[in-house]
């Protein structure tokens, strides 16, 4: 199957691109739900099962949507261990109600009873408890499935800066629609958002002059490497370093922070 893409819009029928390329998608599931090295815990934020890492006591938090795999995913707590390092408080979410995708599933039917939209009303309500709990500037990084939450997040205004990591779902009208300032990484290898896409959510935000932006696109690597690299894969591992830098260095930029987590 050749992936068409609508030249107005930049969408896609995900369904039969979740049939074709759900391997790609889906590499590299976690071994584990949890690698037991976190230094982060498990509390409730808006009634939501959410990984905390982090000074609790700052006012600039991270909210990390996960991909497919959930908040238990132990590479994506690795990494928000790293943001939460630089003096981030960072929330991982349960947006999926402790019922992750798990290679055995059906993933167009995983989709299915898993839409984005409601978990979008979700992350509002994570939104407005970390501004109960005095928090000042609220970030948000979407991973995959997670990318499209934020963006609907960065659309209405609702976080003061916003990242997606290898895209799912994220249309060129929902690019241009974002009013706050958004990092687009992508992979040079990926059927789902591929460079091209990527290249006209640049276009698009470089017409855009009052939306800082920044987008980059990774050679060698796949969708879904920034938190499902293979250890054993150099390309793929350094990259996914580069990635999560380049993250930070983003956080950093819109909220005027210093780190050395990396």
């Amino acid at each position: 199957m050749v992936l068409t893409i609508d030249p107005k819009t930049c969408s896609t029928n995900y369904t039969s691109i979740f049939h074709m390329s759900g391997p790609a998608c889906c590499d590299n599931p976690p071994a584990a739900a949890s690698s037991g090295s976190e230094s982060g815990e498990v509390v409730q934020i808006a009634s939501l099962n959410s990984y905390i890492s982090g000074n609790n006591d700052s006012k600039v938090s991270v909210i990390l949507a996960s991909d497919v795999y959930g908040y238990e995913a132990p590479k994506l707590r690795i990494l928000a261990d790293k943001i939460a390092s630089a003096g981030y408080y960072v929330v991982v979410p349960d947006f999926f109600d402790g019922h992750p995708f798990i290679p055995k599933t059906h993933l167009p039917d995983w989709i299915k009873i898993h839409p984005t939209k409601p978990a979008v009303e979700l992350a509002k309500r994570v939104v407005q408890a970390l501004k109960e709990k005095g928090i000042s500037k609220i970030g948000a990084a979407g991973f995959c499935w997670g990318a499209k939450v934020v963006v609907e997040l960065a659309k209405d205004a609702d976080i003061e800066a916003a990242a997606l990591l290898h895209p799912t779902f994220v249309t060129l009208d929902d690019i241009k629609g974002v009013k706050v300032p958004v990092a687009v990484l992508g992979a040079e290898i990926d059927r789902i958002s591929p460079p091209e896409v990527v290249k006209q959510f640049k276009a698009a935000l470089q017409a855009k002059p009052e939306v800082d932006h920044f987008v980059k696109i990774y050679p060698g690597v796949s969708h879904g490497w920034t938190v499902r690299y293979r250890d054993e894969d150099i390309t793929s591992t350094k990259y996914a370093q580069e990635a999560h830098q380049d993250l930070l260095d983003w956080f950093g930029k819109c909220f005027k922070t210093t780190h050395s987590a990396l």
